[in-house]
């Protein structure tokens, strides 16, 4: 079984050396939620994901699709990559509350 998280929070630009991303952090209860399904994982079968990362099934309006979500160095933020594909598609830019779905894999 899988759980399912939803959130709005706004979309915010990163500068890279290798390019620009656009993401939103999570942070909260909800943030909380995906350390738990992340620390469950690994009890349950002994070894961590790339990264520390929770494989998801996003979705942004109508636009679904498989990602995953990966911890900052403290553990009490997530990150979901939103993609140049799905900003056309929902219409978004940066500054733009996002209104998201994460179902945990």
């Amino acid at each position: 079984m899988s759980e399912s998280l939803a959130c709005t929070l706004p979309l915010t630009r990163w500068q890279g050396d290798r390019g620009t991303y656009h993401l939103v952090t999570i942070t909260g209860q909800t943030a909380e939620a995906i350390a738990m399904h992340e620390r469950m994982h690994r009890l349950e079968f002994g070894a961590r994901r790339g990264f520390g990362s929770v494989k998801v099934v996003a979705r942004v309006g109508e636009t679904e699709w498989k990602t995953s979500v990966f911890p900052q160095r403290a553990k009490s933020e997530w990150v979901l990559l939103i993609s140049r594909k799905v900003m056309r598609a929902e219409d978004l830019a940066e500054g733009d509350p996002v209104a998201f779905e994460l179902e945990l894999l």
